[in-house]
């Protein structure tokens, strides 16, 4: 039986096994070196393999590309599917709603009136049936009805443009020019914005 000494090959060969074993910092040292090794070859190994002319055979590649290291052959789109649309088409022209230009009328109507000592509660509880919800609880918070350049209406509405289901329509009144979108909701027709005209 072989006396085993700390000497010759054999004890270089079992430090080199045993060191990975010697404590647990040493084995988690062993295993992310080996993890980056095997990494690295098998990163390489393809393009070791790969030869020149091997693109050429390719689908979708050329016989007279040239093949560079690290840059990606062209890749030739061969889908016969119709390319998707990114746009809706702009919605069709309508005949005006009578119904969405009374509410409009109606809104600046009540947009309008403001007598002295109105409150703004009071105010927006006479928009709040022609109004959407969302219009409603947003932007005509902020208005205070003292504010309002016109007291009354002062000639018919008048449609500016009318699509499937929106209008925009104008109306004069003692002050500025109101233009006031309507919009065809389940209820019915209700303002969703207005503009002034300077």
């Amino acid at each position: 039986m072989p006396i085993r000494t700390n000497r010759g090959r054999t004890a270089v060969y079992r430090r080199l096994w045993g060191w990975p074993l010697r404590s647990p910092r040493h084995l988690v040292g062993t295993l992310v070196i080996l993890a980056v090794v095997l990494t690295a070859v098998g990163i390489m190994l393809p393009k070791a393999i790969e030869k020149p002319g091997q693109t050429a055979g390719r689908p979708g590649s050329s016989a007279t590309s040239t093949s560079r290291p690290g840059v990606a052959a062209p890749v030739t789109v061969t889908s016969t599917l119709p390319p998707r649309l990114t746009t809706q088409p702009p919605p069709s022209s309508a005949r005006p709603d009578q119904d969405g230009v009374r509410v409009a009328k109606e809104w600046v109507t009540a947009w309008a009136n403001h007598p002295d000592g109105i409150t703004a509660e009071q105010w927006l509880s006479g928009l709040k049936p022609y109004t959407t919800e969302e219009f409603f609880a947003g932007e005509l918070t902020t208005v205070n009805p003292a504010n309002i350049p016109a007291t009354k209406i002062t000639g018919e509405p008048q449609v500016i443009s009318s699509v499937v289901g929106s209008m925009d329509v104008d109306v004069q009144t003692d002050g500025p020019k109101v233009r006031v979108t309507v919009v065809k909701t389940n209820p019915g027709w209700r303002v969703t914005k207005f503009t002034q005209a300077s």
